[in-house]
């Protein structure tokens, strides 16, 4: 009773296991060998052990996954006689299948045989230590058997159970990363040195050096004072946007410099992630050229006298002073005649090309005019170059100068005793100014008396003397004529003296005319 007991429970397991392999529709069926007719024992297969995976990797977005097959597992079913006779030798196989869709690694199955039953043999070839059958098997394909074969012999009677063990590794459940890092790089250029009206251009080339793509690159510029952007800005933000990896942009900032000086500069990078970068220092010495006009001439000059101007242009800057050229815009008044290092008139302007002046360098030239009327010679000198320019100018105090001539002349020389003689007297200003307060002064000798006196100013007698009131101006050019009527009263050879003074004689002027008298 007890052996029919195991032999249904063992049926049992045997349809157990043809239903599940019935349900794996993928798998083939076992065949049992001939001389077999005796039910299959089968047992279930064991779990799968954890499989063993790398440690986590940071994940990419949009990575590759490799997902493990579902199923893993290697089954294993016996089969055996029925009944064993005690000392007949015979076989018992132990068949291994790997149903899982994916190979399996290091598949051991050890089997411990049960006391009463001795082991002849193995195939394949196992290891053997007292009981315990092992074989390794190795690596088994998806899909793969493998026939282990058991050869012994019974010892004693009764009922004998063998158990299997299997261990297996599942291979690694793998999931290809690749980690990446964006880095930036940033560098700066620009001009070393510039004039002060010069644009100044500076270059900025952000790069990806890293191996990822860098998000959200922004390139900012905080500018030193004195520096900025060509409409005024002190600060410039621009976006890049996203750079491969290698990838660079260039961005190109336009500024200017509110003076001479030397200016220090560095631009930033920034990007998702925290990403930064600050590029090298960049020094721009900005330098100025400061034009100086020295113009210089005399005070004073007279009408019709020439008078000359000196001219000194200095750059007393730290930048070159390029085509510079230097102006003299002639006054009213002034007449050219000459100018010298190389000045040309044209449209009452001299114009001189001094070319580049260094700095502290000077270049003198000068003009030379003549003054045609009284009053003021202003005149301006202006400098001019490329970033720079300076005026001076000089006056010259233009005064006239009466030249005065004295004339007397007598009518009716010789003249009979007792006969008028008429004296004509002018006055005639040669000079370039008004003479005035012109007084005309008549001495009369004895050998003659005073007849009468007219001209422009009223005649008044004393003694010998017949003295006219004095004339208020007499214009440049201009004439002033005076008569003397006279009477001889005594024979002889006679001096008729005339005297003249005014406001501008330091000296009188004197004039004599003879005059014969003759009587019976």
């Amino acid at each position: 009773m007890q052996a029919k007991k195991q032999w249904a429970r063992l049926a049992l397991i045997v349809l157990l296991a043809g239903l599940i392999a019935g349900c794996e529709s993928d798998q083939p069926q076992m065949t049992r060998r001939p001389e077999m007719a005796r039910p299959t024992m089968e047992t279930p297969p064991p779990p799968p052990p954890r499989p063993v995976s790398p440690p986590p990797a940071p994940m990419r977005r949009s990575a590759p996954r490799m997902d493990s097959p579902a199923g893993s597992a290697v089954t294993i079913a016996k089969s055996a006689p029925r009944t064993v006779l005690v000392g007949q030798e015979f076989d018992y196989i132990i068949e291994l299948r790997n149903i899982a869709g994916a190979a399996v690694e290091d598949v051991v199955l050890t089997e411990k045989l049960p006391g009463g039953l001795k082991l002849i043999s193995t195939k394949p070839k196992a290891d053997m230590a007292g009981n315990t059958v092992t074989w390794r098997v190795g690596t088994m394909a998806a899909g793969a058997t493998e026939r282990l074969t058991i050869r012994a012999q019974a010892t004693q009677t009764g009922e004998l159970v063998g158990c299997s063990d299997i261990a297996y590794k599942i291979p690694q459940v793998c999931v290809a990363l690749t980690a990446v890092q964006p880095a930036l790089e940033i560098a700066k250029s620009g001009p070393g040195e510039v004039l002060a009206c010069d644009p100044i251009p500076m270059k900025v080339v952000v790069r990806n050096t890293g191996t990822g793509n860098a998000t959200n690159v922004k390139v900012s510029d905080e500018f030193p004072d004195g520096l900025m952007l060509e409409d005024g800005r002190k600060s410039v933000s621009v976006d890049i946007g996203t750079l491969a990896p290698g990838q660079a942009r260039e961005v190109t900032l336009r500024t200017k410099a509110a003076g001479a000086g030397r200016y220090v500069n560095r631009a930033t990078a920034t990007a998702d992630n925290g990403l930064s970068a600050q590029s090298g220092a960049v020094t721009v010495v900005v330098r100025k050229p400061v034009l100086k006009v020295a113009k210089s001439a005399p005070a004073m000059r007279y009408v019709g006298r020439p008078a000359t101007y000196t001219i000194t242009v200095t750059n007393t800057g730290d930048g070159e002073a390029r085509d510079t050229v230097l102006t003299d815009t002639l006054a009213a008044g002034a007449e050219f005649v000459r100018a010298d290092g190389g000045g040309r008139m044209s449209g009452g302007k001299v114009t001189w090309p001094l070319g580049t002046l260094k700095p502290n360098e000077s270049k003198k030239v000068s003009v030379t005019v003549n003054a045609t009327r009284k009053g003021e010679l202003r005149n301006t000198a202006v400098a001019k170059a490329y970033c720079a320019e300076a005026s001076d100018e000089a006056v010259i105090a233009v005064k006239g100068i009466p030249a005065i001539l004295l004339e007397c002349v007598d009518h009716a020389d010789p003249i009979e005793l007792g006969a008028n003689e008429t004296y004509t007297i002018t006055v005639t200003n040669q000079g370039s100014a008004d003479d005035t307060n012109i007084v005309i002064k008549c001495t009369l000798p004895d050998a003659q008396e005073y007849v009468s006196g007219d001209g422009p100013a009223k005649a008044t007698k004393e003694g010998k003397d017949v003295t006219f009131a004095a004339l208020k101006s007499l214009a440049p050019k201009a004439k002033a004529t005076y008569r003397v009527v006279v009477k001889g009263v005594r024979t002889g050879d006679i001096r008729f003296k005339v005297r003249l003074t005014s406001d501008q004689l330091t000296s009188p002027v004197t004039e004599t005319e003879s005059t014969h008298i003759y009587g019976e």
